[in-house]
């Protein structure tokens, strides 16, 4: 058919998929969702028709697939400049080897658990309480299960590290993680992200400003290595147990406070704390 010959800018679904890398079922998928729609339909036989034009679109889409990245964060890639495109790359390559860390951790977790090794549970260590002042922060609420939670925290942090730069604030360092529920790897809960800041800064998309409110808390101090899961969850477990043999209220979601420099810290380092709000000791 001449409405579907190459020398007229347009390729059939075959040709397209053959040189883009792309399978039918992929193309109509892509078409369902508007990542990538044919550039029309031919009248009359309803066949999808493409422009040699978007190809290099198509190959782009082909390659990110490869890496397993999901649709959502394929259109995010894609949908401005290349420059803005980069930087979602680059945020979401970055999460994605810091969940593979954290999953390295946990496979050697379990590997010591079926080779009877000591346990690596926490060495003794003190529950300390502190006053945390009126501290502003940006932050970004998002749902995640435990698979997930790594990556969601560290494209959320670099997002929110990124907004604060452009908006020229002061960052001193440090961020924390609130959970709003129990994350768990069958089910999600709302997780958010804070890092503060000193200066004017307006919200921007799921960026959004607020004062964290003065607070005493419980906490304790864990290394980099213990912060991988399930390993925290024996710091929390310390918290808790002594939060309530105290006889402590708890008054806000549970957290986990990040020091600064904690990405270049060795896994030795004290860098992390797990720490609970807490307000007069129950009667």
């Amino acid at each position: 058919m001449a409405e579907a010959r190459e020398i007229e800018g347009e390729l059939t679904i075959g040709e397209f998929g053959r040189r883009s890398g792309l399978s039918h079922k992929a193309l109509r998928l892509y078409d369902v969702s508007g990542l990538l729609a044919p550039a029309r339909i031919a009248p009359g036989t309803g066949a999808r028709l493409y422009s040699t034009s978007q190809l290099e679109r198509a190959r782009r889409i082909s390659v990110m697939r490869q890496l397993d990245m999901p649709l959502a964060t394929i259109t995010e890639v894609l949908s401005g400049s290349d420059e803005d495109g980069l930087i979602r790359l680059d945020r979401w390559w970055a999460a994605e080897q810091a969940t593979n860390e954290a999953r390295k951790a946990t496979l050697e977790y379990l590997r010591d658990r079926l080779l009877r090794a000591p346990s690596p549970g926490l060495s003794a260590r003190p529950v300390l309480t502190r006053f945390v002042p009126d501290t502003k922060v940006a932050c970004i609420r998002a749902d995640s299960d435990q698979q997930s939670l790594v990556g969601v925290l560290v494209s959320s942090m670099m997002e929110i590290h990124a907004h604060l730069e452009q908006a020229g604030a002061e960052v001193p360092g440090g961020w924390s993680v609130n959970f709003h529920g129990p994350v768990t790897p069958e089910s999600e809960a709302t997780v958010e992200v804070c890092v503060p800041f000193t200066g004017l800064v307006d919200p921007a998309g799921q960026i959004a400003i607020r004062v964290e409110p003065a607070h005493s808390e419980a906490y304790c101090t864990i290394t980099k290595d213990e912060c991988s899961y399930p390993r925290i969850m024996i710091a929390y477990d310390l918290v808790d147990a002594w939060v309530r043999r105290s006889g402590w209220l708890t008054t806000g979601p549970v957290r986990e406070v990040y020091h600064a420099g904690f990405q270049h810290a060795a896994g030795s380092d004290l860098t992390v704390d797990i720490a609970q709000p807490i307000e007069g000791r129950a009667r």
